[in-house]
C-alpha cells in the first residue's frame, strides 16, 4: 500500500465548487456573445472555446487561483484571476494568427465574449466575498476557538480574528500554564492547557489553535495526544522561528515529506516567466533611453577625466561574483577588498556625478546587465563584495537576499531604505524589506515596484 503523506498543500475549501463556476463562467460568456452578435455556432468557435477554457484552467492552477487566500487578498485574488483570463485569451488570438484563422471569427464577438467573462470573474466572486462577511457579521455558523499559548503570535492571531468577523470565529479565550504576570503584554489567561483540553472534549470549543514555541516539543506532543480524545479541530501557529523561514513550502522525495527552508521563489516555470519579464522589460527601456544614455556618456568625458563606465564587483544569484556596470560618478574607481561609501558632500563625486547618483541615472547601464542574465529588473539592489563580506556576519539572513538575482530597483529602495547605510540598523531594515520581497514575489509585485519606481524611486534624499 502507498503511505499517505504527512503534509499536504493547503486549498480552498470550496476549490472544486469555483472550478466549475469559471468554467461555466466561460462557457456561458461565450454562447452569450455568440447569441449577442448573432452567430452561429461551428466548429472552428468551438475549438475555440475549448482551447481557451483549457489555457484558463491550466493557468489557474498554475497561479494558484484556487488555493486558501487570506482575508486581506481579496484584491490580489481578483488581479490573478482576471491575469489568468487575459493569458487564456491571448493564447486564442496568438492561436488564430498562427493558424491564420482570424478572418474566420468575429473580433466583436471575442470581444463581448472576453468583457462578459471579465466582468462576471469579478461579480460572482465579490458577491462570495460579500456574502461571506455578511453572514458571520450575523453571527450565521460560527465556531467556539481558543488559544493554547499566551504568547506574542498568539496575540497576533487573535487579533487577526477580531479583525475578520468573515472568519467566522467566536473567540473564547487564552490557555496557558503561566499566571497572568508572565505571559505576552500580560494577556488575560481563562484557565490552564489541562482545562482548554477538557473545554474541547466538552463541545465548549469548536478549534484550538496552538501559538506555543516550537523549541517546547515534547510539550507540544503531550497537548496534541490529550486532544486526539477530542473531536476538536486543531491548528499549530508557527512560532517566530518557524514563520522566519523564507519558504514554508511542502515538498516531496520518494515517500519522504520535506519543509523547504530556504530556497528561489522561482520555481518551476517561474524562472522563465522571470527571465522573460527582464528581457522584454529591459529590451524596451533600452530602445527608450538610447539618446539619454548617450548624451549622458558625452557628460561624462566632458566633466571629468576617466571612463564612461566603472565596473564593480558584486555578488549575484547563488553568492557567484559578476561584474555590474554603471556611469561612473566619482574620480576614483574603488573595489578593492574595503570601499568606503558615498557620503553626503563627499569629495570623490563629481558635480554630473553627483546628478546622476541623485536621479539614480547612474544605474541606467544595468540594464544591459539584465539583458545579458546577470541581474533583473527588480530584485535586491547588488551591493559592493566588501560590503556583503562585512555585514553577513552581523545581519541575520543576510546572505538571503541572493537567493535572487540583484535587481536595478527593489522593494528596500522604494520603501525608503536607499542610499548609505551608516548604521547596522539602516543594513537590517534594508535586508528585512529584501526578504519580504522574495517570500512573496509575483510578476504584479515586480509591476507594482516598477510603477513605484518611475513616480517616486528615481530621486531620493538619501542617494548621494
Amino acid at each position: 500500500m502507498k503511505a499517505s503523506r504527512t503534509f499536504k498543500i493547503s486549498s480552498n475549501t470550496y476549490s472544486f465548487l469555483y472550478r466549475l463556476l469559471d468554467i461555466a463562467t466561460i462557457v456561458g460568456s461565450f454562447w452569450l456573445a455568440l447569441a449577442i452578435y448573432g452567430i452561429t455556432s461551428h466548429d472552428n468557435y468551438l475549438i475555440a472555446m475549448l482551447i481557451t477554457l483549457v489555457v484558463y484552467l491550466y493557468t489557474a492552477e498554475f497561479f494558484e487561483i484556487y488555493r486558501t487566500w487570506r482575508v486581506n487578498q481579496f484584491q490580489q485574488m481578483v488581479l490573478t484571476t482576471w491575469a489568468a483570463l487575459i493569458v487564456a485569451f491571448l493564447s486564442l488570438i496568438l492561436s488564430l494568427f498562427l493558424v491564420k484563422q482570424t478572418s474566420d471569427f468575429s473580433r466583436v464577438t471575442i470581444a463581448i465574449w472576453f468583457s462578459q467573462a471579465f466582468v462576471l470573474m469579478f461579480s460572482w466572486r465579490y458577491l462570495n466575498h460579500k456574502w461571506k462577511v455578511t453572514r458571520r457579521k450575523l453571527g450565521f455558523n460560527l465556531q467556539k476557538m481558543a488559544i493554547i499559548g499566551a504568547t506574542e503570535r498568539g496575540e497576533k492571531l487573535f487579533n487577526e480574528v477580531a479583525k475578520h468577523n468573515e472568519l467566522g470565529y467566536d473567540f473564547v479565550g487564552f490557555y496557558d500554564d503561566r499566571d497572568e504576570s508572565r505571559t505576552y503584554n500580560n494577556l488575560t489567561i481563562m484557565g490552564n492547557i489541562d482545562q482548554a483540553v477538557d473545554e474541547a472534549r466538552d463541545g465548549k470549543v469548536d478549534v484550538l489553535f496552538i501559538a506555543l514555541p516550537s523549541i517546547a516539543e515534547q510539550r507540544l506532543l503531550d497537548i496534541i495526544l490529550k486532544l486526539g480524545d477530542t473531536t476538536v479541530d486543531v491548528h499549530i501557529v508557527p512560532d517566530l522561528v518557524m514563520s522566519g523561514l523564507m519558504h514554508a513550502r511542502i515538498d516531496h522525495i520518494g515517500q519522504v515529506d520535506t519543509l523547504s527552508v530556504f530556497e528561489s521563489p522561482y520555481l518551476g516555470a517561474k524562472n522563465w516567466i522571470k527571465r522573460l519579464e527582464d528581457i522584454i522589460v529591459s529590451l524596451l527601456i533600452i530602445l527608450l533611453i538610447a539618446p539619454l544614455l548617450l548624451a549622458i556618456a558625452v557628460g561624462i568625458k566632458l566633466t571629468s577625466k576617466g571612463p564612461v563606465l566603472f565596473k564593480q564587483r558584486r555578488y549575484g544569484l547563488r553568492g557567484e561574483e559578476i561584474q555590474v556596470w554603471k556611469f561612473r560618478s566619482m574620480t576614483v574607481m574603488e573595489d578593492n577588498d574595503k570601499v568606503i561609501q558615498a557620503t553626503r558632500n563627499d569629495a570623490r563625486i563629481t558635480p554630473f556625478g553627483g546628478f546622476l547618483r541623485r536621479t539614480s541615472l547612474d544605474e541606467l547601464p544595468q540594464f544591459f546587465n539584465v539583458l545579458a542574465g546577470h541581474m533583473s529588473v527588480v530584485g535586491p539592489r547588488p551591493h559592493a563584495v566588501a560590503h556583503n563580506e562585512e555585514y553577513r556576519g552581523q545581519v541575520q539572513y543576510y546572505m538571503l537576499r541572493h537567493q535572487v538575482k540583484p535587481g536595478i530597483t527593489g522593494w528596500a529602495q522604494i520603501s525608503g531604505w536607499r542610499g548609505e547605510t551608516d548604521t547596522l540598523e539602516k543594513m537590517e531594515k534594508r535586508i528585512e524589506f529584501d526578504l519580504q520581497y522574495i517570500r512573496h514575489w509575483t510578476v504584479f509585485f515586480d509591476i507594482k515596484i516598477i510603477f513605484l519606481t518611475i513616480f517616486k524611486g528615481f530621486v531620493n534624499k538619501n542617494a548621494y
